[in-house]
C-alpha cells in the first residue's frame, strides 16, 4: 500500500494509427488540461451523518431536539421503519427498566416520525394478530401423536 502512494503511476492510452511524437505530445497535453480542470480532492470534509446517530451528533445540527418513550423489546423493527422514512434519530436505553428506551429526533423530522410511529404501531399489531407457527406445530405433532398407527398399517396392508 505504502508503495503505491510513493511510486504513483499514469496509464495513458492512446489510439492512433501513426504514433509520432506529435501524437504524444498532443495527448500529454490534452491529459495535463484534464488534470488542471478536474477540481482538488475533498480535504476532509465534515461528513453529516443522517438516520441512526448519537445523542451528541443530533444536538450538534441545531434544530431542536425532541423525544419519545417506547417500551418494546423489539426495537429493531422501529429502525427499520425509521430509516424508510429518512428520520435522524438517536435511540438511548434507559438505564434500570428493561425494554425501555428514549428515541431522540429532531424537532423538523416530527411529522415523518408521526409516519413511522404509526406504521411501526401497525406492524407490531398485525405481527400480535398472526397466529404462532410454532403452537400451531405443536397441536399439530400432538395431534398426529393421538392418532392409532396401528389401524392405518392395517388400512393400508388391505389395499
Amino acid at each position: 500500500m505504502q508503495e503505491d502512494i510513493e511510486n504513483r503511476t499514469v496509464t495513458l492510452m492512446v489510439n492512433s494509427s501513426k504514433f509520432t511524437g506529435r501524437t504524444m505530445l498532443s495527448a500529454i497535453r490534452k491529459f495535463l488540461a484534464h488534470m488542471k480542470n478536474r477540481s482538488p480532492p475533498a480535504q476532509k470534509q465534515e461528513v453529516i451523518p443522517h438516520g441512526k446517530q448519537t445523542v451528541k451528533q443530533l444536538i450538534q445540527k441545531d434544530q431542536g431536539v425532541t423525544s419519545v418513550e417506547l417500551n418494546d423489546p423489539h426495537i429493531r423493527d422501529f429502525e427499520r421503519v425509521a430509516r424508510k422514512y429518512g428520520v435522524d434519530y438517536a435511540i438511548k436505553r434507559v438505564k434500570g427498566e428493561p425494554n425501555k428506551y428514549l428515541i431522540f429526533f429532531k424537532g423538523r423530522d416530527e411529522d415523518a416520525i408521526t409516519a413511522a410511529m404509526t406504521e411501526y404501531a401497525d406492524k407490531r399489531l398485525r405481527r400480535e394478530e398472526r397466529p404462532s407457527v410454532l403452537k400451531l406445530l405443536k397441536k399439530l405433532k400432538e395431534l398426529v401423536a393421538s392418532r392409532d398407527p396401528v389401524k392405518n398399517k392395517e388400512k393400508e396392508r388391505s389395499r
